[in-house]
């Protein structure tokens, strides 16, 4: 009986996982983990996937299936933070942005927060005047497609992309000026870096927005950025503290308080209300880390923070990696050869998908399917070419509150639909898909 026992604990403890995780520019890692793995030889196994030595500044997100986003703990085991079923479905992202972004010592960890930076763009966390978005916009398109060529590029080309939730023909008219005009010969490493030179001025760089509501009921979003704690409602800042300005994060139930230390040794409390209890948690989880992260000039200060003022009662937590100092410090000695960067090119109408992009500071409907029309060389049985041409509709959806958005490339042609190309499933599920939500836009 012990020896059958111990067989089932065996097998229990050899079970493997399957496990996605989409990456910033939208493609997929795919491996398999044992039950006890732990967080940092998933986050390891990415970095080398990627070339990334400078890692710090990133982590892995999940969202469990009440909704909720985490931020995966690398010193604990995998499979135990997932709620839901494998396999497990996860997104590499930025998750404490550089203080000066350019000063980055390698171009692929620049490149990265490019990619993570164009994401808050497009999804309205990176909120800015008119004339900067243009700016800003006009940097992705200089990167990612190149200089501007007649031939290539007609009248009204900037429309054809997707920068913001949603924008008018007098920006795309400016995104296309600066484009043609200001930006001819600059290599993609240096548009993106000019970008993030500018990303990093605007108020929000490196908001990842939590909602709340303050004492009077008002909605607000909290968020952590490089430089201090943000509040921010109807788009605009209306607190900002820093970081040495911060005393202490406690939290109870959805109430999070911050304690805020000022002149002449007066403090004040700054009390939010969010949505969940588990919100609430993992917005003092980040506070904390986010804090030690920034203020502290070395790892060996971190502690462990309770979230009551009894420290036996309520959360305790404590941040597990290096401070920004120590990073920066490790970032000067790399010394190999830069590592060659795959870059993806713009996409028309690209969305971006991702279900842990988290809440957005404006609410606009993103575009959901796409077509893209495809001209295909046929050889005939007579030994001649001919050309058709397909139709490519990408069908953008998600199944389930806490699934991924999926991706699902078919093939139409004749008016028929022919063929999936990309996930597998079969025709009927797809033509059911297009039943309840209306054919794909032409």
């Amino acid at each position: 009986m012990l020896s059958r026992w111990m067989s089932g604990s065996s097998r229990s403890l050899e079970r493997e996982y399957g496990c996605t995780v989409r990456l910033l520019d939208d493609s997929e890692y795919t491996c398999t983990l044992q039950r006890d793995a732990k967080g940092q030889y998933l986050f390891d196994l990415l970095c080398h996937h990627l070339n990334l030595l400078e890692k710090d500044y990133f982590g892995i997100r999940f969202v469990d299936p009440d909704k909720q986003r985490h931020w995966l703990e690398f010193t604990k085991s995998v499979v135990k933070q997932m709620r839901a079923q494998p396999p497990f479905t996860m997104c590499f992202r930025v998750k404490f942005y550089p203080t000066d972004p350019a000063a980055l010592k390698e171009e692929i960890t620049r490149y990265l927060v490019f990619l993570q930076i164009k994401r808050d763009l497009y999804h309205g966390r990176l909120l800015c005047k008119t004339s900067d978005a243009a700016l800003l916009a006009a940097y992705i398109l200089q990167a990612e497609i190149g200089d501007y060529d007649p031939g290539k590029h007609p009248e009204g080309y900037s429309s054809k992309f997707q920068f913001f939730p949603k924008h008018s023909e007098k920006l795309e008219r400016k995104i296309a000026e600066i484009h043609k005009t200001e930006l001819s010969g600059q290599t993609p490493a240096t548009s993106e870096l000019n970008f993030l030179r500018k990303a990093q001025t605007l108020e929000t760089y490196g908001v990842d927005p939590h909602p709340c509501k303050d004492v009077s009921g008002n909605a607000a979003f909290l968020a952590f950025t490089p430089f201090g704690f943000v509040v921010l409602q109807g788009n605009k800042r209306i607190h900002f503290i820093k970081w040495n300005e911060v005393a202490k994060m406690k939290f109870e139930g959805k109430t999070f308080c911050l304690y805020v230390s000022q002149k002449e040794e007066k403090k004040i409390a700054l009390t939010y209300f969010a949505p969940t209890p588990e919100a609430c948690k993992h917005l003092w989880k980040c506070g904390i880390e986010n804090q030690a992260f920034y203020k502290l000039e070395k790892s060996s200060q971190v502690r462990t923070v309770s979230s009551s003022n009894l420290f036996f009662k309520g959360s305790r937590f404590r941040y597990s990696g290096r401070v920004a100092k120590e990073v920066m410090e490790s970032s000067a000695k790399i010394k190999r050869e830069p590592p060659e960067i795959h870059r993806a090119g713009l996409v028309p109408s690209r969305s971006c998908p991702s279900i842990t992009h988290g809440p957005r500071l404006s609410s606009v409907p993103r575009t959901r399917r796409r077509a893209v029309h495809i001209s295909i060389m046929e050889v005939t049985s007579k030994g001649e070419m001919s050309v058709s041409t397909t139709r490519l509709y990408l069908l953008i959806h998600s199944e389930g509150p806490a699934q991924e958005a999926s991706k699902d490339l078919v093939k139409y042609s004749n008016g028929q639909f022919i063929s999936i190309t990309e996930t597998g499933i079969d025709l009927s599920s797809f033509l059911a898909l297009v039943k309840r939500r209306g054919l794909p836009r032409q």
